[in-house]
């Protein structure tokens, strides 16, 4: 047997749920190898079409994956073991988590006045108050405004747009490095991922172009403060990724602007100018308002609107009434909207220090905005332990990337400007050693 965890079952069913037992307590790491299907059909003394049938299964719901000759092998993300990041040890300044400074968050009060009684809102399932303070923050930024709705938050948001689009199997194009609970997302929900490397600017248009070609079904990509990489679309790579696009009409394009308020960086999407034909922008408010608001804005076609919602209408039917007072409140108030100034200001003053302060020392970083920056490093564990050892907690880059290079994520959100010279100090100190520990 290729793996020392004992697979067990007598029939496909069976035998998918044993390795999938394995796989969610951990016995079966990311990267673990399975058996040859003759081999484990010998040792369970059933059929091998009954394991082909199996790990044909497991490879729908994105537990494995098949390398050719290199056999069968637990995903290096699997759907049922998210990429959840490890505990801060205690002690630690904690600059992994990606969360807003907590100084810059209103504080949340629920409405003054909800109506008793049990009551349905599917035929008006959306605040006409909420909705038209949506429309306008879509309308700033150059979004096209006509076809609006919600969701309980971004992930919810685009698991219904890519479940009722796609088929298991299909091809999703995603950022990578990129945000590590969408990379779980979509194999969770059958699909592929085929990686499209980012810089500073988001998705390489040339890497895009092979996606499409390749036949993906949709695309998802952030158009600013992509997490973790930091890049922002520049007006040419917008237009350069139109272009690619254009090769292909039916492939719906989901936008993550996850952070529109406090970015610090111009939006160019990729939706303005009726450029696409299938489209969608994500908005969310957890990053300027609140962790706990788990409310998400929804642009779109009119296609994806119908489809969404009728989705929606079949499953919770509708978001929360309350939430979207609670919501619609702080938008319009103008204390909370000068916290927001405050924070987007303060952030890009944070992130750019610690930038600016690696640079200093010859160390490459990346953040053009938002709330992290990522350095590339050759060793993400040496680093990690090493800056742990410094009193410092980051994210090791793994959970973020599918083929991309190792870095570190740092968010910078809470970082004051003064502590920024003795991190990237402690940084450089610590690739420096282990340079003489490995050999860079």
């Amino acid at each position: 047997m290729v793996t020392q965890y004992e697979i067990t079952g007598t029939n496909a069913k069976g035998i998918a749920a044993s390795i999938e037992r394995g796989v969610a307590d951990g016995a079966l790491a990311p990267g673990s190898s399975l058996p040859p299907v003759r081999t484990l059909a010998e040792h369970l003394g059933v059929s091998p079409g009954t394991v082909a049938t199996t790990y044909k299964e497991l490879r729908r719901r994105g537990i494995v994956v098949t390398r050719g000759r290199g056999g069968t092998v637990v995903a290096e993300a699997p759907a049922v073991a998210s990429r959840r990041p490890p505990k801060v040890p205690e002690g630690l300044r904690d600059l992994a988590g990606g969360h807003p400074d907590p100084a810059f968050l209103p504080e949340l009060t629920p409405p003054a006045q909800v109506a008793r009684g049990g009551r349905s809102h599917r035929a008006a399932p959306r605040l006409a108050r909420l909705e038209e303070l949506t429309r306008a923050w879509y309308e700033r930024d150059g979004v096209p405004s006509a076809h609006v709705t919600f969701a309980h938050s971004a992930l919810d948001c685009v698991a219904r747009l890519l479940s009722t689009e796609l088929r298991p199997g299909d091809a999703v194009a995603m950022e990578d490095p990129g945000y590590h609970h969408l990379l779980d997302l979509v194999p969770a929900l059958g699909l592929r991922i085929v990686p499209v490397r980012v810089d500073d600017e988001g998705m390489r248009p040339e890497e895009l172009r092979a996606a499409v070609r390749g036949g993906v079904r949709a695309v998802i990509c952030s158009p600013r403060a992509q997490n973790p990489y930091g890049g922002c679309f520049s007006a040419a790579r917008r237009d350069a990724l139109a272009a690619v696009l254009a090769e292909a009409p039916d492939v719906l394009v989901v936008e993550n602007d996850y952070t529109a308020e406090i970015c610090g960086a111009p939006l160019h999407s990729l939706t303005a100018g009726g450029r696409l034909a299938r489209w969608a922008q994500v908005r969310t408010v957890t990053k300027h308002l609140g962790p706990d608001l788990r409310w998400a804005a929804l642009a779109c076609d009119a296609t994806t609107l119908a489809r969404h919602d009728g989705r929606l209408l079949l499953t919770s039917g509708w978001v929360s009434h309350v939430l979207q007072e609670a919501v619609a409140g702080l938008l319009a108030d103008p204390g909370a909207r000068a916290l927001v100034d405050e924070a987007r200001t303060a952030y890009a003053v944070r992130r750019e220090a610690l930038i600016g302060e690696l640079a200093r020392r010859g160390i490459s970083a990346h953040g053009g905005g938002g709330l992290n920056v990522w350095v590339p490093v050759r060793d993400e564990a040496a680093v990690v332990n090493g800056l742990r050892s410094c009193g410092w907690w980051v994210a090791a880059g793994a959970r973020f990337r599918i083929g991309a290079g190792p870095g570190v994520r740092i968010t910078t959100a809470d970082l004051l400007p003064v502590e920024a010279g003795r991190l990237a100090a402690d940084f450089a100190a610590v690739l420096g050693e282990a340079q003489a520990t490995y050999g860079g």
